[in-house]
């Protein structure tokens, strides 16, 4: 029987090592070339490029991304990592450049992490895609994240006077909402 040395690494703590490392793929290398700020993330469930970006860096780097043929925002949204942690704002970009032609459209995930008890703001992009108007509003309405420079800032699902943001991990649900007479 043989004592193994409790400080060496198997070869498979080091192969699932570099496993859970991201890659860097395609959409961050011309990322990379550019010099535009952000951090590579693993890939998701579907093999699809996942980056994060500074609140700072989304136009920049959406715009740069849409001139390079990402030109349909799928999907907008947000989600709450849970109480204490980060809320984050996600976007999906897809090139529907010669889409027809190809087998699997180009994607990519964009995601923006911000620390719940700061400055929940990050800018718009209904200028670059007006599809993004809804989906903005709904996530300001579930989650109080703003969107500065967004033309119409206001709640879309809940009512107005609405206290809180319905979909936060840390949300207390009012034990009473008196609805106002439409009249």
């Amino acid at each position: 029987m043989t004592q193994e040395n409790p400080d060496q690494k198997t070869d498979l703590e080091e192969s699932s090592k570099e496993l859970s490392s991201p890659i860097i793929g395609p959409i961050s290398s011309l990322l990379n070339n550019q010099n535009l700020p952000h951090t590579s993330l693993e890939n998701d469930h579907l093999g699809i490029e996942i980056i994060s970006v500074l609140p700072t860096d989304l136009i920049n780097i959406v715009s740069f991304l849409k001139s390079n043929g990402f030109n349909y925002l799928q999907c907008q949204g947000g989600y709450d990592e849970g109480p204490g942690k980060n809320l984050v704002c996600f976007y999906n970009l897809i090139s529907m450049v010669d889409i027809d032609k190809i087998e699997k459209p180009r994607e990519v995930r964009i995601k923006v992490f911000l620390d719940r008890n700061s400055n929940l703001s990050v800018p718009s992009l209904y200028t670059l895609f007006r599809g993004a108007d809804w989906q903005e509003r709904e996530t300001y309405d579930m989650f109080g994240i703003n969107f500065e420079g967004h033309p119409h800032p206001k709640r879309l699902l809940m009512p107005e006077d609405w206290k809180g943001w319905p979909l936060r991990k840390d949300y207390v649900q009012p034990d009473f909402y008196e609805m106002q007479d439409a009249y």
